[in-house]
């Protein structure tokens, strides 16, 4: 998710969102080492995300922070979790391209240390950068991040957004250069990210007809955020056999019970989340309960709402303490009363955020 997007996300919610429920299997147990299949890849029903791993703006990175983080990635492996997501972009200032470095390292590091060789999934995302203008600079762009994680191979290779709002012409390139990094065995599978429901079908259309499969789709998908689009958008990749990544599952925060209008976080997101927090009090309301009720956390309870949707969300994590609460949110399932109760209280709340300002129809 692009910073800028942080400053343009607020939309009021007066209109009436239509919330059908998607068809899934309800079971008793969802076992932490249950693995879904994305494209080749055999994947967690979660993933971590790692965009505050070197970003010091918004997440408050240092360095100090790297032997927590190591924890963090091993007692994620050790407990079924091998999705992690990242991108060439992670990493503010001096500590450009750090998430992906400190990634590389960790994975060398548990595989000496436990001497697994256990099946480890990096997607990484490449930027849509005004310079990389063709398919060699798009394929140089995944050799730079091989080179930074020191690996042979990246899982998925994703499009980090889409240049179709403003650039067009710059659009094909960087879908050809998915094609040849796919064709050259530099990534397992690609995928994209920020991807509205008509450029989804233009793209998957389009690599499919160069024997490109389109493995996922990654878009900010939450309680928060759930809107027309977002279920167009896994109507989709349903129908096409691509799997929905959800990005920031927990609202940035908002959705983890933590803050409230006279507790706001330090920083950027501050603002923001004093413009949206008033306009939360139906649908924290209803996390909460249900939390209660489960002995869970709002977190937990938000992001299992992700997985019973269908959907691999990857909540980032920078504490031990919030590695421990996500993995909480595997193994059980929300009850269908629960899922509606939940996505009538968003439809209740008066503010909610839309999607990142790439974001394509």
């Amino acid at each position: 998710m692009a910073l800028s997007a942080c400053f343009n996300v607020v939309a009021s919610s007066n209109i009436n969102i239509s919330l059908p429920s998607f068809p899934f299997k309800f079971a008793s147990l969802w076992p932490t080492n249950q693995k879904l299949k994305m494209g080749p890849l055999s994947v967690s029903p979660m993933g971590f995300g790692t965009w505050a791993w070197g970003n010091q703006l918004l997440w408050g990175y240092q360095e100090s922070m790297d032997d927590d983080l190591q924890q963090i990635f091993n007692m994620a492996v050790d407990n079924g979790v091998n999705l992690f997501d990242t991108a060439d972009s992670y990493g503010t200032g001096r500590f450009n391209g750090q998430s992906e470095k400190l990634l590389g390292k960790f994975i060398r590091d548990f595989r000496e240390k436990k001497g697994s060789s256990r099946e480890i999934v990096i997607a990484t995302k490449f930027a849509a950068y005004p310079w990389r203008l063709t398919p060699g600079q798009f394929v140089n762009a995944c050799r730079a991040s091989l080179d930074r994680m020191q690996i042979e191979q990246i899982g998925i290779g994703q499009l980090h957004w889409s240049t179709a709002n403003y650039a067009p012409f710059q659009e094909l390139a960087l879908w050809d250069g998915l094609v040849a990094m796919y064709d050259k065995g530099l990534v397992q599978a690609v995928g994209v990210s920020n991807y509205g429901p008509k450029q989804l079908l233009k793209i998957h259309d389009y690599l499919k007809e160069r024997g490109v499969p389109l493995c996922s789709a990654q878009v900010q998908f939450s309680l928060l955020s759930i809107g027309e689009d977002q279920l167009e958008i896994k109507s989709i990749c349903d129908s096409l056999g691509i799997r929905l990544i959800a990005y920031s599952p927990l609202g940035l925060g908002m959705l983890t019970g933590k803050y409230s209008p006279s507790k706001l976080p330090t920083g950027p997101r501050g603002l923001l989340f004093k413009q949206i927090l008033p306009g939360l009090d139906p649908l924290l309301s209803s996390l909460r309960d249900i939390a209660n009720k489960r002995r869970k956390t709002m977190s937990q309870v938000a992001i299992n709402w992700c997985m019973c949707k269908g959907t691999i969300p990857i909540p980032g994590v920078k504490s031990i303490t919030q590695a421990e609460e996500n993995l909480g949110a595997l193994g059980w399932r929300l009850s269908s009363d629960e899922l509606l109760q939940l996505e009538y209280a968003a439809q209740q709340s008066p503010r909610r955020m839309i999607q990142n300002i790439f974001q394509t129809r």
